[in-house]
């Protein structure tokens, strides 16, 4: 899966990470598009290049209020050090775990901006199957 080449919606939202030197802030960008419906794309801003999350927006609406997630991703509500409401992004791969949070308050400001895009519920209106058939039935390069 590549993350969509023009998102209508972006938002860089700080995140702030807990690791053995203290609380570590980065902004990573938040990327939404009518193209991928269901994905909002997390790219993280690296000295050795950019590092991009596919996360399903309903698994970031749900993260609001409960905890979710199962595998790579898991998300949760929690409250930060200075009592501000943050939802919790616990991040795994074969290279290591990334654990940080996004204040709430980010959070809904860019799933705001999301569903005027692409209102709740009507994402497989959005999705043209026809195209991502077409997609998978052209060979590679490599081929």
């Amino acid at each position: 899966m590549t993350q969509p080449a023009t998102p209508a919606v972006t938002q860089d939202i700080t995140l702030h990470c807990l690791d053995e030197r203290g609380d570590v802030a980065f902004v990573a960008s938040f990327g939404y598009g009518p193209g991928d419906p269901y994905a909002v794309w997390l790219t993280f801003h690296l000295p050795g290049g950019d590092v991009s999350w596919a996360v399903a927006r309903s698994l970031i609406v749900r993260g609001l209020t409960e905890p979710v997630g199962d595998g790579d991703i898991r998300l949760w509500p929690s409250i930060d050090a200075e009592g501000h409401a943050v939802v919790v992004f616990d991040f795994h791969s074969p290279s290591g775990r990334l654990l940080t949070h996004a204040r709430t308050a980010e959070l809904h400001t860019f799933l705001g901006q999301t569903r005027t895009v692409v209102p709740f519920g009507q994402e497989s209106a959005s999705l043209d199957l026809d195209g991502l058939v077409d997609a998978l039935l052209v060979p590679s390069e490599a081929e």
